[in-house]
């Protein structure tokens, strides 16, 4: 159990060799769910995105091709995170499409009202607070901006569940308990999805005018 704990508990804060070995898996494991979650989005051109807990850099990637002419900035709490995304997004880094930065959600230390959308996949279950780091998402977003959070678990499925006792700093969510913080947070017109075989589930908020 020692090497397996360690190994997923990769999933909050990747280090080390276990670590590369976790994003490496993140970005190929999770991308059937992020495609899906993506697809929810509007097709409109939109300028500024950030893609909040970037893992790998694999989703902010899809981002950039989905809306050819946004910029994308990834963040993430993790320097090796921060690393690898960056590498995965080498070309549109270098076409200054793209920055990869460190930052903490609790705190972000981004231009307030300076994003179109705001993403966060696979990522929400390790946020110091939901109210407190969505008020500091919304405080980032333009007014009338978008929020969308995509996860594996609804919050009700055993797989998850188990991983909740083991990872220590995780917590999974319900969609009404993702809403309510939501809402405590300042953002309205909330629309969720949940698959239709599986627990993963979108939800996108967006922030008042």
């Amino acid at each position: 159990m020692g090497l397996f704990k360690n190994y997923v508990s990769q999933t909050r804060k990747p280090e080390g060799f276990l670590g590369k070995m976790m994003i490496k898996g993140m970005n190929s494991g999770h991308a059937k769910m992020a495609d899906w979650g993506m697809e929810h989005l509007k097709t409109e051109a939109l300028s500024e995105i950030i893609d909040i807990g970037c893992g790998g850099g694999r989703n902010a990637g899809e981002l950039l091709r989905k809306y050819p002419s946004a910029k994308v900035t990834a963040i993430d709490y993790s320097p090796l995170s921060v690393e690898q995304a960056a590498a995965y997004n080498k070309d549109a880094i270098a076409q200054g499409r793209c920055a990869v930065q460190q930052g903490d959600v609790s705190s972000l230390a981004l231009e307030e009202n300076g994003y179109d959308l705001a993403t966060a996949f696979e990522t929400i279950y390790f946020w110091p607070g939901l109210e407190q780091c969505f008020t500091e998402v919304a405080k980032v977003l333009k007014p009338g901006g978008y929020f969308m959070i995509v996860n594996e678990s609804d919050g009700l499925d055993a797989a998850s569940q188990k991983f909740e006792k083991i990872i220590d700093g995780m917590k999974t969510y319900t969609v009404d308990q993702i809403e309510a913080a939501l809402r405590a947070a300042g953002f309205g017109k909330i629309k969720t999805d949940h698959h239709k075989s599986k627990p993963w589930i979108t939800v996108i908020a967006r922030k008042g005018e």
